[in-house]
């Protein structure tokens, strides 16, 4: 990612570049400051031309933008509560040529506004914060915390608020904690079917510390542990395949243990 410090009238950003220079992509000096977690969400979401994407807590957008450059024929709705990372989503959007087909609105998870009627995506994204509040150390910057800690609104309330978003037969796919399973798969289990868990391990040996879980709802298929994938070769480098993702490639997870 490359990276040049600008001077914002509202807050200090910098203009980064995603997916090998792709995506031009602003994010604040001292918010959140997206990691590769969004870039291999987007990269292993089974989204197809045509269809209706939902990225819930879309943030300044990196999810929606990686989605965009790798399948342009989409139409991307954003959820951001936070008035100021979907100011930049806006402008991102702006900056990247996508403006008509990303929407990125103001508003809260758990409220599900009005604009998004029950049913009409084709799939939801989210990258919810990974922290529970009794156990997190607050970050100075009110944006990382918001980003990074959960507050009030717990992980059934995404859960609940993709299920409604979806179509029949939609999709969803969530990248998370891997300590945090058990609290995605609780409500998941209860919603929709066809769950498949993909951890991501740091380095061949090591436990995962991330998951990406993806669900479909209306289906009864029974949930599935995959191999996986690691992301980092022993000395450091990214592996292959999330080298390839990293440059703009799809991402494919492993196969069902």
């Amino acid at each position: 990612m490359n990276s040049s410090t600008r001077t914002d009238p509202v807050m200090e950003v910098t203009e980064d570049s995603l997916l090998g220079g792709r995506v031009r992509f602003l994010q604040p000096v001292r918010g959140y400051r997206a990691a590769i977690d969004p870039i291999l969400l987007a990269a292993s979401a089974d989204v197809k031309g045509g269809d209706r994407v939902l990225d819930l807590g879309c943030g300044a957008g990196a999810i929606s933008l990686c989605l965009l450059a790798r399948i342009p024929d989409l139409t991307v709705t954003g959820l951001e509560q936070s008035p100021e990372m979907r100011d930049i989503a806006v402008r991102n959007a702006d900056l990247n040529g996508v403006a008509d087909r990303f929407t990125p609105h103001l508003g809260q998870v758990e409220a599900r506004p009005a604009l998004f009627k029950d049913g009409v995506f084709d799939f939801v994204v989210a990258n919810p914060p990974y922290l529970e509040a009794d156990r997190a150390d607050l970050p100075e910057s009110t944006l990382k915390a918001a980003a990074h800690v959960e507050g009030d609104v717990p992980l059934s309330a995404w859960v609940e608020a993709a299920y409604r978003a979806l179509r029949h037969k939609g999709r969803l796919a969530m990248v998370h904690r891997a300590d945090r399973l058990a609290d995605m798969l609780e409500p998941m289990q209860r919603r929709f079917g066809g769950l498949q868990v993909h951890p991501l391990y740091p380095k061949a040996g090591r436990d995962a510390k991330r998951v990406i879980v993806m669900a479909r709802k209306g289906v009864r298929t029974p949930l599935s542990l995959t191999s996986g994938m690691v992301l980092h070769n022993m000395d450091g480098s990214y592996s292959p395949p999330v080298a390839a993702a990293l440059d703009g490639a799809a991402l494919a997870l492993g196969a069902p243990l």
